[in-house]
């Protein structure tokens, strides 16, 4: 198995960003077709345990578009042959002063493209 084949990577990073804009601008369209339409999609995050991707609708449709700006740090990609990635990343939030964020996604290549099949947000105090 070849480990961060570039063009694979490269392919997985543009997804990433695209995620990382839809989340900053509340496109919650986006935001949805990035994570695999199933009810084994699985998303934890600060405040909610999200089960299948209607729940992960559900949460989007409702979250309020105010102060999800954020600045990352240590973002680590890594891809598994062509069909698999990890994005692993750290932020910060100006409303979060003296917390650190703590984002993990899980990436399976399918015929309509890369999608986010398990996601873990977290946050934790500063050191």
């Amino acid at each position: 198995m070849v480990t961060d084949d570039p063009a694979v990577k490269a392919e997985v990073e543009a997804a990433f960003r695209t995620y990382e804009t839809a989340l900053v601008t509340n496109d919650v369209a986006t935001l949805e077709a990035l994570f695999r339409d199933d009810p084994r999609t699985v998303r934890y995050g600060i405040g909610e345990n999200l089960y299948g991707m209607d729940a992960i609708r559900a949460f989007r449709r409702a979250r309020s578009p105010v102060g999800l700006e954020r600045m990352l740090a240590q973002t680590v990609i890594t891809t598994y042959g062509r069909d698999f990635a990890t994005a692993m990343t750290l932020f910060t939030r100006e409303n979060a002063p003296g917390k650190v964020g703590r984002q993990s996604q899980t990436w399976v290549r399918f015929p309509e493209g890369w999608r986010v099949v398990a996601a873990h947000v977290s946050l934790i105090d500063a050191a």
